[in-house]
């Protein structure tokens, strides 16, 4: 889906008091980001930030870190923060390749919701469930490694399945119909709002190593 370019991104992100702007110096010190030892919850490609920014709000005894490779796209996740006061949501300007130079054995759950799917069998690499991805994972994880992900297209849902099972986690929960399903508490994303409106199905797996 294209996106609208903002124009004045740059200067949005520099100035928001929620982006840490130099990420890469806080590796293994996120704890000292927030002030605590909560836990922290790691959202990768958080869109327009709807799914993060409830997440804060809904539960303020974890902390929360969404990252976000497109410009425009934080900026306008950035715009819908003004007022708010949220001081265990923090966001990055980052793409996903490079979270091992900012993370090191400190994220407790990591979310990934309606990734891009990467149909093509030569970008499979760049598909946030491949191996590549996985393995960088699991050297981010603190203790327990736990990943959580909606997406509402069928193919890479099921190309996820057999590569997280490849990579040795196990599934605590599944839904192949998530808006239909017994499973409580679902916060929705912008992308899933709107699939959800075209009757798109939702599919949803919790895994654990």
């Amino acid at each position: 889906m294209r996106q609208r370019n903002v124009k004045n991104k740059m200067e949005i992100i520099a100035n928001s008091s929620f982006v840490i702007q130099n990420a890469e110096e806080m590796i293994g010190n996120w704890s000292k980001v927030f002030s605590n030892n909560q836990p922290i919850y790691l959202e990768i490609g958080m869109g327009k930030g709807d799914f993060i920014i409830e997440n804060a709000k809904r539960y303020p005894n974890i902390n929360f870190i969404g990252i976000e490779k497109s410009a425009s796209i934080l900026a306008l996740a950035i715009k819908k923060m003004d007022g708010l006061d949220l001081d265990n949501l923090r966001l990055i300007h980052l793409d996903a390749m490079d979270i091992s130079k900012v993370f090191h054995h400190e994220i407790d759950k990591i979310f990934l919701n309606f990734s891009d799917p990467w149909p093509k069998e030569r970008h499979e690499k760049r598909r946030l469930t491949s191996s590549t991805f996985i393995q960088k994972y699991d050297d981010i994880f603190k203790n327990n490694k736990i990943i959580e992900m909606k997406t509402d297209n069928q193919k890479l849902f099921e190309y996820s399945l057999i590569s997280l099972n490849k990579n040795a986690y196990r599934i605590t929960e599944i839904s192949l119909d998530l808006h239909h399903s017994d499973i409580p508490y679902n916060i929705m994303t912008e992308y899933e709002k709107k699939f959800s409106s075209q009757n798109n199905n939702i599919y949803y797996v919790k895994v654990e190593k």
